[in-house]
């Protein structure tokens, strides 16, 4: 019997794919990455996802799980290999208002979660522009962060428990519910941010937080990046730790979604370098019921301390959406940087994080060396300014190899001298293993090597990604 046909056993034959239609799945979302697999299997159940490892492990068949397929780095290339679609496991199970948890499958999109919480007055706070297609099995493989990282956390935070299948077909049960557990190794966090290297997630518990009845959100212009740390503490301390996302865009960036969104309205009405969307959300009654004159004392202690923090100088201009409308305005500027990323060419993308008190100091350097490697590049920032994560586009004058990775390692050089990491929430996939090779400490190569032999002997769980291969 073949592998094919033991796939279609197991799943039938609708949900076992080949040829060309595994179009929708053979490729990322940057279309940089373009393999056609083996099949794509769609599994309903744990049982299904169990039976189609060993299946595959059987004949020593690769195996790629995928989600959304939003990846920027890879990780679903899958030539010569089975994938796993999770797309038909989205159940969300069960909502627990009084525990605050969510128990979903590994292919419920992030919306859909969102959505389910919201029936009940909470949130899952993770967020982020492919919040419509991406799944949360796939948020969970990537560690992913998003806007809100800065209140509540990146998606491991977010995670009290998994179900995961293992290389050989074993169902390890994660499942937890508890804030508390010492017995052992954390091997759900060992899971998370593994990229299907090590297991397939099937099913995780999730937090879940009350729903905010109010929120503040503004765009605030500041004189100098190295003063947006000092607003987001200023902040911080009027609101009592209310900031919800604390985000960067520069002025080329604002020009870029000005130019491909001519429709959009422009931040502020004159042009500013350094331009931060910051939301505040609260519980409590006496900062969100509204009042008589229709104000809500949110918005109005917002409005306040940003006008005390103009008079002083420490901004330069605000905006403070009054709507609805204006909100989803804010935020849309923000969620389109994955199309705005892509208006000029070539380009580097980097995904890093440095200490937050430390990001001005990484543009500086930047700056610097670019003097003397490509002093025409232009480059452009989005980023979750509260947590340091930077997503950095590099535009180089030239796009040959040898140049590219020169200023991808000049990128590395500075990131590291600030006591960074070249990866903040993307993912390592394929495209950042030259960097695993060049800058994580070997002895935690070496450890991370040991667990992949370990669990996964035969090397067929997503093979090829996040570990660089040995010299």
């Amino acid at each position: 019997m073949t592998l094919l046909t033991k796939l279609r056993d197991i799943v039938g034959d609708a949900h076992v794919l080949t040829d060309a239609d595994t179009a929708k799945y053979d490729h990322d979302w940057t279309g940089k990455y373009k393999a056609t697999p083996i099949a794509v299997v769609r599994p309903a159940s744990t049982q299904d996802v169990s039976e189609i490892v060993k299946a595959c492990a059987a004949t020593k068949t690769a195996i790629v799980p995928v989600s959304g397929n939003t990846s920027l780095a890879g990780g679903t290339y899958a030539k010569d290999a089975v994938m796993i679609s999770m797309e038909r496991m989205n159940d969300i199970r069960e909502i627990r208002p009084n525990a605050r948890i969510a128990i979903v499958g590994a292919g419920a999109v992030l919306s859909a979660i969102h959505d389910a919480a919201d029936a009940h007055d909470l949130v899952f706070p993770l967020t982020f522009g492919a919040k419509g297609s991406a799944m949360i099995g796939g948020a969970l493989s990537t560690n992913a962060g998003g806007s809100n990282v800065v209140r509540y956390g990146s998606t491991r935070w977010l995670c009290l428990g998994l179900e995961v299948v293992l290389p050989d077909g074993q169902i390890m049960n994660l499942m937890s519910e508890l804030h508390k557990d010492n017995s052992g190794y954390d091997l759900k966090d060992l899971i998370i941010g593994a990229e299907g290297t090590l297991g397939l997630i099937t099913s995780a518990v999730l937090k879940l937080v009350p729903k905010p009845r109010a929120y503040a959100t503004a765009m605030v212009a500041v004189p100098a990046l190295s003063d947006a740390l000092t607003l987001l503490n200023d902040l911080q301390a009027a609101t009592g730790g209310l900031v919800e996302a604390f985000e960067y865009m520069d002025a080329l960036y604002i020009s870029d979604h000005q130019t491909m969104f001519p429709k959009a309205r422009a931040p502020f009405e004159a042009p500013h370098d350094v331009n931060i969307m910051v939301e505040v959300g609260a519980t409590a009654p006496m900062l969100t019921a509204v009042q008589a004159d229709g104000t809500t004392p949110l918005v109005t202690l917002l409005e306040t301390t940003l006008a005390n923090m103009m008079e002083d100088g420490r901004i330069l201009d605000a905006v403070v959406a009054q709507n609805d409308s204006q909100r989803r305005d804010m935020w849309q500027r923000r969620e389109d940087a994955g199309e705005v990323m892509l208006i000029r060419k070539p380009m580097i993308n980097n995904d890093i994080c440095v200490p937050v008190d430390k990001v001005a100091d990484f543009f500086t350097q930047i700056d610097a060396r670019l003097v003397d490697l490509d002093p025409q590049a232009l480059h452009t920032s989005v980023s979750h300014l509260g947590d340091g994560n930077i997503h950095f586009l590099l535009f180089p004058t030239q796009g040959d190899p040898q140049h590219v990775d020169m200023l991808t390692e000049m990128v590395e050089d500075v990131v590291l001298s600030l006591g960074g990491s070249f990866s903040a929430e993307h993912g390592i996939g394929l495209t950042k293993k030259p960097s695993m090779a060049r800058r994580k400490d070997k002895v935690a190569l070496a450890v991370m090597r040991s667990v992949k032999a370990a669990i996964d002997p035969d090397n067929i769980m997503n093979p090829g990604k996040v570990l660089p291969e040995t010299n």
